[in-house]
């Protein structure tokens, strides 16, 4: 475990047992995981070229994390989350191509190219977005979880936010009302050791955020997130609960990024050892290689097969945006209101 990491409790780390994922699940974790990565590294790339500008932060390392919570809800739940989003653009099926083109400001975009990184939308896949002042997306998914309250729809909202976020004054006034109204809101807090450069050490009297929401009775747990099973166990117990009336619900899901805090982060608030300790002992897409290779008995020819198709999907959404054309002038002023 890495130095500054926060250690899951002794039921977090022990909760992947009698694991309800079968061979083909593994699979399709592994595949969407490891596209996830081979994005954000391409990204990265590109970045560094400067065909994509502005803020861009990288979800390497937190792979399961969106990838075990997507596989717990349903068509028609939501989800919103704060500017590190490109992973669960894709995780929520999102074509790549559309995402790439909008991190480099095209007009194919997902957002046509006005969002860029931070600020990408698919309503009509259950996305409310990716936002950029911290914290601000709590409240709105605490919205969206009123506006299924008040609807009776049987929908459920997964509203994340960082360690970071989790100081935030309007999280707890989130917290309050959600209680109030027992609404259908998973509060996910993707605690990935580092708000920016500052460890949660140094920034949280209180470093087990799953019990952040105890004065408002609101129950939570932490989970060993990077284990994709880990993440759906917890997520579908979560989901099930607030879908059948259960109320407000908070997983911290304790997870490490391998870069800076955006790609403008050198990160020299952390040494070498500490990242590789954690790519080396607990890496979440290696982790299912393993079991796809010892428990599954996937042949490694199997394996290479998939990294070659994840990496040509990247590549052409790499083209693909290269290709498509910069937004027309006349666009700067469409989209807004009033």
């Amino acid at each position: 475990m890495a130095k500054n990491a926060v250690k899951p409790t002794e039921e977090a780390s022990h909760r992947t047992s009698n694991s309800l994922f079968q061979m083909e699940d593994d699979l399709k974790a592994y595949e969407q995981m490891l596209l996830i990565r081979r994005f954000e590294e391409r990204a990265g790339q590109m970045y560094g070229e400067g065909l994509i500008a502005g803020f861009c932060h990288l979800y390497i390392g937190q792979e399961a994390v969106v990838v075990g919570m997507q596989k717990a809800i349903e068509k028609g739940d939501q989800v919103i989350t704060a500017y590190r989003d490109h992973g669960h653009m894709l995780a929520l099926g999102v074509d790549p191509d559309v995402v790439m083109a909008e991190l480099t400001g095209r007009s194919t975009g997902i957002s046509h190219g006005k969002g860029g990184s931070m600020h990408m939308f698919s309503p009509e896949l259950g996305f409310y977005g990716g936002h950029g002042i911290v914290g601000a997306q709590v409240s709105v998914g605490t919205g969206l979880a009123f506006a299924n309250k008040y609807n009776e729809n049987d929908r459920v909202c997964l509203t994340y936010f960082g360690d970071g976020a989790a100081n935030q004054g309007q999280v707890y006034e989130s917290f309050n009302i959600a209680k109030i109204w027992d609404l259908p809101v998973i509060y996910v807090i993707e605690n990935n050791r580092y708000g920016m450069g500052t460890s949660i050490e140094r920034a949280s009297a209180t470093t087990n955020l799953s019990k952040r929401g105890a004065s408002f009775n609101i129950p939570g747990e932490q989970v060993d997130a990077m284990d994709v099973r880990a993440v759906y166990e917890a997520g579908k117990r979560a989901v099930d609960r607030a879908r059948g009336g259960g109320g407000p619900y908070i997983l911290e899901m304790l997870t490490y990024r391998y870069r800076g805090h955006s790609m403008s982060d050198p990160a020299k608030y952390r040494s070498r050892d500490e990242v590789q300790k954690m790519k080396t002992e607990n890496d979440p897409i290696e982790r299912v290689l393993g079991r796809l290779l010892n428990d599954w008995n996937i042949s490694p020819e199997e394996v290479k097969e998939i990294d070659k198709r994840i990496k040509a999907v990247v590549m052409k959404a790499v083209d693909f945006s290269i290709q498509s054309p910069e937004p027309d002038p006349s666009e700067l002023y469409t989209d807004v209101y009033a």
